[in-house]
């Protein structure tokens, strides 16, 4: 019985344990992404034609005020295909 309680103690404090600094490094690593997506950069302060886009980790996501979100394209593709049996000699 001993052994179980050790057991169920010792899987408890492993499984619980590493999950909540990995949670942020991810975090911060995601921030960071979008930072550059947008053209920004992670730097400790902005200039005056920069604002914040979001914080990597712990500094400001800078980004130019000219930047201007990408809108999202939906082409429609209009082809039309001929039958091989459409040639008639009339």
């Amino acid at each position: 019985m001993k052994i179980l309680c050790i057991f169920m103690v010792f899987v408890f404090t492993v499984s619980c344990g590493p999950a909540d600094p990995q949670k942020k490094i991810r975090e911060a690593l995601v921030r960071k992404r979008e930072c550059y997506l947008v053209r920004g950069s992670c730097k400790t302060k902005c200039n005056t034609w920069e604002y914040v886009y979001n914080h990597c980790d712990t500094e400001p996501c800078c980004v130019v005020r000219e930047y201007i979100r990408p809108q999202e394209v939906t082409t429609i593709s209009t082809t039309t295909h001929k039958n091989a049996n459409s040639h008639s000699n009339i």
